[in-house]
C-alpha cells in the first residue's frame, strides 16, 4: 500500500531542483554564508509580498515573536494575552521575556474569541499576540477591539504566508507580524527560519540589532542582542519559492474545495467552512468525534494525518506554574481531543484526496460511535 503523506515535501523540490539547487551554488561558491546578498535581497521581496515597509530574517519563527516582543519593550511582570489554541512557541516567547501568557479560549472557527479576549485585558496588559492560526486570517474586527484599548498587536503569521484579512495581507495589519519558514510552512526553507515584518522603521532597525549580537557594526555592540540571523543559503531557497507562493495557495484553496466535497455528509461533526478565498489552509483540520480511532483507522489505510494539538498549552507540565486546571478553557480543551489535520500540500491530487474521503466514509459508522 502506498503512503499518503501528511505533507510532501519532495514533490516541491523536485518542481524546483535545478532553480535551487543553482541558488545554492550561488551562495556556496561566494563563501557568504552569514548576513550575504541573497538575506536583503530576500528581505525586500518578502517586505513587498507582505505590503510591509520592512523586513528583518531571523533564525526561527519563535525568534521573530522574541525579537518582536523585544523590540516592543515588553519587560518581566507585563502581560501578553495568547490564544489558548495555539502551538506552544507563542507563549514560550512570552516566557522568555519574562513576561506572563494570559490565555484566551478561542471561538467556534478556533481562533481567539475577541469578546473573551476584551475580558482579559488588564492593567498590565501590554501586548496581544493575535495567531492566523491554519493559514485562518484574524478578522479585521477583532484588530479593531484590541487598537481600542491601544495594545501593541503582534502576528502570529507562522502558519498564514499570503493570506488575506480584509484588502491586505497578514503580517502587515498589526504593530509586527512574525513569520516561520520551517521546512513544512507554505513559504518553507530547508531548515530553520523566520522573519519580522514592520512598517515602523524603529522596529525593524532594533530587530536587526537584536539578531546580530546587538551590533550596528562588527565589534561594536550598541545593545544586548543574541545571536538569531537567517543564513544566506535558507533566504536564497526562499527568493526561489517565494514567486510561487501564491499559486501554490491557491493549489491548497482547490484541494480544499475537494475536501469539502467529500466530507460534506462524513464524520466531520462540524460541516467544511466555506472555501475562503483568504484563507491559504496550511492545514485542513476536520473535526470529529471519535478522533484518535479515525486516525487509527486512517493509518491502517496508509494515509498519514497530524493531530494539532493534543495537549493544550495551559495543561503542558512546562506552564504548570501558571495553575490553570481542567475546565479552564473548555472550547480549546474539547478541540484539542477532536480535531484531525488532513494530508494537505500543494500538489495533492484530486485521487489522493479522494482516497483520503474514502478512508473516512469507510470508517464513518466507527468513527460515530
Amino acid at each position: 500500500m502506498e503512503l499518503l503523506p501528511f505533507v510532501d515535501l519532495k514533490a516541491q523540490y523536485l518542481s524546483l531542483s535545478a532553480d535551487v539547487q543553482a541558488a545554492m551554488r550561488r551562495v556556496l561558491e561566494s563563501t557568504s554564508f552569514i548576513l550575504g546578498p541573497d538575506v536583503a535581497e530576500f528581505e525586500k521581496e518578502f517586505a513587498a509580498y507582505c505590503g510591509a515597509q520592512y523586513c528583518v530574517g531571523v533564525g526561527s519563527g519563535t525568534a521573530a515573536l522574541k525579537l518582536a516582543l523585544e523590540a516592543l519593550d515588553i519587560h518581566p511582570g507585563d502581560e501578553v494575552i495568547v490564544p489558548a489554541n495555539t502551538y506552544i512557541a507563542t507563549a514560550l516567547a512570552v516566557s522568555q521575556m519574562g513576561a506572563k501568557p494570559v490565555f484566551v479560549d478561542m471561538a467556534d472557527d478556533y481562533l481567539i474569541d475577541p469578546d473573551l479576549m476584551e475580558q482579559a485585558i488588564s492593567a498590565r496588559t501590554k501586548a496581544v499576540i493575535l495567531v492566523h492560526l491554519y493559514g485562518r486570517a484574524i478578522p479585521d474586527s477583532t484588530f479593531a477591539a484590541v487598537r481600542k484599548h491601544r495594545l501593541k498587536i503582534i502576528e502570529d503569521a507562522c502558519q498564514a504566508h499570503g493570506a488575506w484579512s480584509g484588502e491586505r495581507k497578514v503580517g502587515a495589519l498589526g504593530d509586527v507580524g512574525c513569520f516561520s519558514f520551517y521546512p513544512g510552512k507554505n513559504l518553507g526553507a530547508y531548515g530553520d527560519g523566520g522573519a519580522v515584518v514592520t512598517h515602523n522603521a524603529g522596529i525593524a532597525e532594533r530587530v536587526r540589532l537584536l539578531r546580530d549580537f546587538g551590533q550596528r557594526k562588527k565589534y561594536e555592540h550598541v545593545i544586548k542582542g543574541d545571536n538569531s540571523r537567517l543564513d544566506t543559503l535558507q533566504a536564497a531557497i526562499l527568493r526561489v519559492k517565494l514567486p510561487h507562493l501564491d499559486r501554490w495557495n491557491e493549489l491548497r484553496r482547490v484541494a480544499a474545495t475537494r475536501y469539502n466535497a467529500l466530507l460534506q455528509d462524513a464524520t466531520a461533526s462540524k460541516s467544511p467552512r466555506p472555501v475562503d478565498r483568504s484563507d491559504v489552509y496550511h492545514l485542513y483540520v476536520i473535526e470529529v468525534a471519535n478522533r484518535d480511532r479515525l486516525q487509527e483507522c486512517l493509518t491502517n489505510e496508509g494515509v498519514q494525518t497530524g493531530i494539532h494539538y493534543p495537549i493544550p498549552i495551559h495543561r503542558q507540565e512546562a506552564y504548570a506554574d501558571l495553575n490553570l486546571p481542567e475546565g479552564s478553557f473548555p472550547r480549546t480543551e474539547v478541540a484539542a481531543k477532536r480535531l484531525l489535520s488532513l494530508p494537505m500540500f500543494p500538489e495533492i491530487s484530486e485521487g489522493q484526496i479522494e482516497r483520503v474521503g474514502r478512508a473516512i466514509h469507510k470508517h464513518s459508522a466507527l468513527v460515530r460511535s
